[in-house]
C-alpha cells in the first residue's frame, strides 16, 4: 500500500487514535484520525478517504449509527470495525450495513493491516 491511500481513523480513546496512526504511517498509508462520527462527518468532505476505521462505543453517534448514517447517505467508502463489542446482534447489524470487517480490540497489526487493504482493494476493484 501507498500515502496515496488515506485512512480515517475514528475512536474518542487518544491513545487509540495515535497508536492505529503510529501504525498506519509506518505501514504507508497516510491517514487522519477523528475523536468522534461527528468529527469526521463534518470533516470527511475535505478529505479523500479510501477506508474508515472506527469504533462502535463512542459517545454522541456511536460506531453503529456513523455505519447506518453512510450506508442511508449511499456513501461507498469500505468501513473496518475495531471494537471491544462482542456482541452479535451488532456485529451482524454493522455487516449488513456494509462494514467490511468486524474485528475485536486487541487486534494483531497484521490481521488490521490485511483487512484494511482487503477493504481498499476491493473498493478499487472495476
Amino acid at each position: 500500500m501507498s500515502e496515496k491511500y488515506c485512512i480515517a481513523i475514528v475512536d474518542d480513546d487518544e491513545a487509540i487514535r495515535d497508536a492505529l496512526s503510529d501504525l498506519m504511517m509506518v505501514s504507508g498509508f497516510a491517514c487522519i484520525a477523528f475523536d468522534g462520527a461527528a468529527a469526521f462527518l463534518a470533516g470527511r468532505a475535505d478529505h479523500d478517504f479510501s477506508c474508515l476505521v472506527t469504533d462502535m462505543r463512542m459517545p454522541g453517534m456511536s460506531g453503529i449509527e456513523l455505519l447506518a448514517h453512510l450506508h442511508d447517505s449511499g456513501a461507498s467508502l469500505p468501513v473496518v470495525v475495531l471494537t471491544s463489542v462482542l456482541d452479535d446482534t451488532t456485529r451482524a447489524r454493522a455487516l449488513a450495513l456494509g462494514a467490511h470487517a468486524w474485528l475485536t480490540k486487541p487486534v494483531a497489526d497484521d490481521r488490521l493491516l490485511a483487512a484494511i487493504a482487503s477493504a481498499v482493494e476491493a473498493d478499487a476493484a472495476p
